[in-house]
């Protein structure tokens, strides 16, 4: 008898303690749940309004987010917002920092080293070729922020790259080079490479130029000038290195 009652006494102790458990997580939750909705409101009240911001995270996927009130979006960077942040990366890695010269003391000459950046602001870059009247389709001036950042990543001359463009492509972009989004000329074959996206003929070439014809132990490199790239790039054309330095001229 006496077995029995301490047997009803254990499982009525563990029930009350299991509803006292109960209770208190329950009452936990409920407290929580108007903490947030307190939060909610608050935050509500306040019109928030963030504009869109991409965060510089290297070759990571950026995220951009749109917050308007409490309607918010968050979408995968596009590829040139990618390129732009790999450019930022790039130029913090070698010690970059915001110091630029001004559009007055940027020079080119036949023999100089394309593998040197301007050391042009992006701005200043996108002003001088939205002033080139040469850029007669616009193709330049529409991409000029694309250009400057391939030219970050892979060290080349911004001026130099536009000056091949145009001496390949034409200043108006050859229809065969603007359908296959092949800017200078990259052939296997005797036919031209098709490419996907604007950005991905733009960095295709930026590639080839860096790692073929700019960089000492690179496949094609005779040296980081126009007659250097020309030696393998367009041997057949002793005239190729005078066709992009003026196509360079008429750029500054």
């Amino acid at each position: 008898m006496f077995k029995s009652n301490d047997t009803k006494f254990n499982i009525i102790s563990t029930l009350v303690i299991l509803f006292i458990i109960l209770v208190t997580m329950i009452s936990g939750f409920i407290i929580s749940k108007k903490t947030d909705f307190s939060i909610f409101t608050m935050s509500k009240k306040r019109d928030v309004v963030l504009e869109e911001k991409v965060f510089e995270i290297g070759e990571e996927n950026v995220l951009v987010a749109n917050v308007d009130e409490t309607d918010f979006a968050i979408n995968a960077a596009t590829p040139r917002e990618k390129i732009a942040s790999r450019a930022f990366s790039a130029r913090q890695a070698r010690g970059e920092g915001e110091e630029y010269i001004s559009l007055n003391e940027v020079a080119i000459s036949p023999d100089m080293d394309l593998s040197i950046t301007t050391g042009l602001s992006k701005s200043d870059f996108v002003s001088l070729i939205s002033n080139c009247s040469a850029d007669t389709s616009g193709f330049f001036e529409e991409n000029a922020e694309l250009i400057y950042d391939l030219c970050q990543i892979y060290s080349i001359n911004e001026i130099f790259f536009c000056g091949l463009i145009s001496a390949e492509s034409g200043w108006n972009i050859a229809g065969n080079h603007r359908s296959t989004y092949n800017y200078i000329s990259l052939m296997v074959g005797g036919k031209l490479l098709q490419f996907d996206s604007v950005e991905d003929g733009l960095e295709s070439a930026a590639i080839a130029l860096h790692n073929n014809y700019l960089t000492p132990g690179g496949k094609f490199y005779r040296g980081s000038t126009l007659e250097g790239v020309r030696t393998i790039f367009c041997s057949e054309n002793p005239g190729w290195t005078s066709l992009v330095y003026g196509r360079m001229r008429q750029i500054i």
